[in-house]
């Protein structure tokens, strides 16, 4: 039997200190926080869910406790021992170590098709403008027309020039996106955005 194991925060923030643009906290999101981002995953049918930096896996827990055995679940992670121990941690999950940019060829070379839902937990803040656009290019080209991305910033960098940067891309690149309400009980507070209808 596998036990869940979660990362302790000194090992996140060891993760954190060796490489700050990927890891991007210096702790894993919280239960709060991870059930407002995962909300969009469906409750019925076989979705695919791609989840982007899953980090240490607070969000994969709430999108496999959603799916409950249901659809295909694969999770992008470009840091070598997150996407490790998730891959030991949660072996109902599809771990690609790999660059968020390259979503469309890890899909391709697993013979997936668009995506239903798309989860990100990664550092946008710390992303340079070209980073943003690609990673955020990759979602548009691999999300189904009615499909929901999610991703969220922390209160407290909102108003950052990435944040901002990050809010007007959004913007642009889907016809919907809604604020959702802050978490204040997530380390640090945050908030959601729910994003849908991707413009091509």
């Amino acid at each position: 039997m596998c036990t869940r194991e979660v990362l302790k925060p000194v090992s996140f923030l060891r993760e954190f200190l060796r490489s700050p643009l990927t890891v991007g906290a210096v702790a894993p999101s919280g239960r709060s926080l991870a059930r407002v981002v995962t909300a969009p995953v469906p409750s019925a049918g076989d979705p695919l869910v791609v989840e982007l930096g899953p980090g240490t896996g607070a969000f994969t827990t709430a999108i496999q406790g959603r799916l409950a055995g249901r659809g295909h679940h694969l999770a992008v992670e470009v840091n070598e021992p997150f996407a490790r121990r998730l891959a030991v941690s949660h072996p109902g999950v599809d771990v690609a170590r790999a660059d968020a940019r390259d979503l469309v060829s890890v899909l391709a070379e697993r013979g997936l098709g668009t995506a239903d839902v798309i989860v990100s937990g990664l550092p946008w803040a710390a992303f340079s403008p070209r980073d943003q656009r690609d990673v955020l290019s990759a979602v548009i080209s691999t999300l189904r027309p009615h499909g929901a991305f999610t991703t969220f910033a922390y209160v407290h960098a909102r108003w950052t020039a990435p944040a901002r940067r990050l809010m007007r891309s959004l913007g642009s690149r889907f016809d919907e996106v809604v604020v959702g309400r802050t978490v204040w009980d997530n380390l640090p507070p945050a908030l959601v955005y729910h994003c849908r209808r991707p413009l091509r």
